[in-house]
């Protein structure tokens, strides 16, 4: 067989059929031109183009149909280019939008077009009361078309070429808009002109959010809008009653580590993020460390009972404050006797907290607050994430001041981190501010036993019930929360300043079932909050943040799929302590 014969057997078969179609063709008119038959011939050729474009038009139309008929969003945009700095959409866990690109426009100006220059200066001063009139006047005194104004809508745009002014042109341009404003806003973030994003999910998932432009795909965050907008309104309005300078709220899942609700105050607008202070755009939750107070006793009581140096029942002399290298170290509600661990924790003795961390000595504090992630940055995808404030040398003074949440600061976001592993069963779990698959639970590292995350679990909930965090039960009845207060006076000049708290709730719910059920948890943090009337002039975490964690609770667990139980629920915790000496006015 000849090469030229391979040649054409290699070709597929529907090629093969059009040459040799244009080869019979070619044989009819070499055969009509040598018969002399040369109106045959261009009758051949005329019908032969013909039927060509008909099949060409058939095949067209039958493509058309298809993809109006049976595809789907995704394969109409398929043949769309993104523009350069396009960006997907953002939305939550649920598909409610969060930040897209809609098309605007640029205004631009010709001099060299405008026979009217003073009029057009006029009309466009009224028409566009936002734009720069010193800029308008150089660029009509110029002698090139200059940009005048960005980010028209297309209303804005429409409005101006209806005055039908000479010299005057649009060139369409993308811009991010935020739709929900103010709302999620720390937690979103926000880009530049460019497309490039600059802070929040915008930042930390840049390169994902920029293919999810490509391929015309949205990118679902972990965030459920109906359950910030609940943290946002409480932490809110909870800032305002008790004139608190920031606040921060939080809401995680403690088994996937994901962050359905953020909210650092004051917040801002995203869409006007360039117009915005340094100060109001912080993400207090991510990159701002405080000093916990007595939250960080969740930790001290974990490492205590995980490593066996005490359990719920070892007593505790708090007698009367003890002092270490001249410091004095006292109970804000000084007992004055000996307790229990679990009292201990009821009653928030710094007192007792200090002798337990003393019986175990640096070395361990230090390897279990590495444990729960309090030495380095929160483990979150957001850039903004920042690293704690430690000690420089771990000496007495010190391990008995970080017990009780002193001479330490971290972020809330490293709290919420650090507590998910003591509460979801003992496993430490990176947070993420992206949507999981549904039954997903990612992999961790083991940090204390499950029995250990049980007992501090029950502890919690019984201080709810009859210890210092009983303003969050009465918000939320029902709901089995658990919770610690903390309030820790503010380092302000090298020194610590009394009259200045940030006082904290850190709250799980609900309680019951085993260790591996759907449960979830909720920090809420005031900054230098004032005592009021209903407060009864404190303002400390148990008057101020435990209610307002409560009021979240009661709001959001309808969405999480929480039911309220009127019932008490027994509760099963080693040592002599019992609900039922505590009702008994015991304490």
């Amino acid at each position: 067989m000849r090469p030229a014969d391979l040649a054409h057997y290699r070709l597929p078969p529907a090629w093969r059929w059009l040459k040799a179609f244009v080869w019979r063709v070619e044989h009819d008119f070499e055969r009509t031109k040598v018969s002399g038959k040369i109106q045959d011939d261009i009758r051949v050729r005329v019908a032969s183009v013909m039927a060509l474009f008909a099949v060409a038009f058939f095949l067209l139309a039958l493509g058309a149909a298809r993809l109006a008929l049976f595809s789907g969003p995704a394969d109409a945009n398929a043949g769309q280019m993104a523009l350069p700095g396009a960006r997907g959409d953002l939305v939550d866990r649920n598909g409610q939008m969060l930040a897209v690109d809609l098309p605007h426009f640029g205004i631009y100006v010709d001099p060299r077009e405008i026979w009217d220059t003073s009029e057009t200066q006029r009309v466009l001063a009224v028409a566009l009361p936002e734009l720069d009139r010193a800029r308008l006047g150089r660029a009509l005194q110029g002698k090139r078309r200059e940009f005048l104004f960005g980010g028209m809508t297309p209303e804005q745009k429409m409005r101006i070429q209806d005055l039908g002014l000479p010299g005057i042109s649009f060139e369409e341009e993308e811009r991010r808009v935020y739709p929900l404003g103010a709302t999620a806003a720390h937690l979103i973030g926000y880009s530049g002109k460019g497309g490039a994003g600059l802070a929040g999910a915008e930042l930390a998932l840049d390169q994902t959010v920029r293919n999810g432009a490509a391929h015309h795909d949205a990118v679902p965050l972990a965030v459920d809008l109906r359950i910030q907008a609940a943290l946002e309104d409480e932490v809110q309005k909870a800032a305002r009653e008790f004139q608190a300078k920031a606040a921060v709220g939080l809401v995680t899942n403690i088994h996937t580590g994901e962050v359905l609700g953020m909210v650092s105050y004051p917040d801002y607008d995203p869409n006007l993020a360039g117009q915005t202070s340094l100060d109001l755009l912080r993400n207090r939750a991510a990159a701002q460390v405080y000093e916990m107070g007595s939250i960080f006793k969740v930790f001290t009581v974990a490492m205590g009972l995980d490593t066996g140096a005490a359990t719920l029942s070892t007593t505790f002399d708090a007698t009367a404050p003890i002092t270490i290298n001249g410091q004095t170290i006292h109970d804000y509600h000084p007992q004055n006797r000996v307790m229990t661990l679990s009292e201990i924790f009821l009653h928030s003795s710094n007192i007792g907290s200090s002798r337990l961390a003393l019986s175990m000595g640096p070395n361990t504090m230090q390897d279990y607050f590495r444990r729960f992630g309090l030495f380095s940055a929160a483990p979150i995808e957001l850039a903004e994430t920042t690293r704690p404030l430690l000690p420089r040398q771990w000496t007495p003074n010190i391990v008995a001041s970080t017990s009780f949440g002193h001479s330490i600061s971290v972020t809330p976001l490293a709290i919420a981190a650090g507590m998910g592993a003591v509460l979801n069963g003992g496993t430490f779990i990176p947070l993420t501010i992206r949507k999981l698959e549904p039954g997903a639970v990612p992999t961790g590292r083991r940090v204390i036993s499950q029995a250990t995350a049980r007992s501090v679990l029950d502890v919690m909930r019984l201080n709810v019930t009859n210890g210092t965090g009983t303003q969050a039960e009465f918000a939320a009845p029902g709901y089995r929360i658990g919770g610690k207060t903390g309030s820790a006076d503010k380092v302000i000049a090298g020194k610590y300043d009394h009259s200045k708290l940030v006082s904290t709730f850190a709250a799980v719910f609900p309680t019951d079932g085993p260790m591996e059920a759907d449960r979830y948890f909720v920090l809420i943090l005031l900054d230098e909050p004032k005592g009021n009337k209903a407060s009864n002039g404190f303002a400390t975490g148990g008057w101020t943040a435990a209610p307002t964690a409560g009021r979240v609770i009661e709001r959001i667990a309808p969405y999480l799929g929480i039911k309220r139980v009127v019932a008490p629920l027994p509760l099963a915790l080693s040592g002599t302590l019992t609900p039922e000496r505590l009702n008994g006015g015991e304490l």
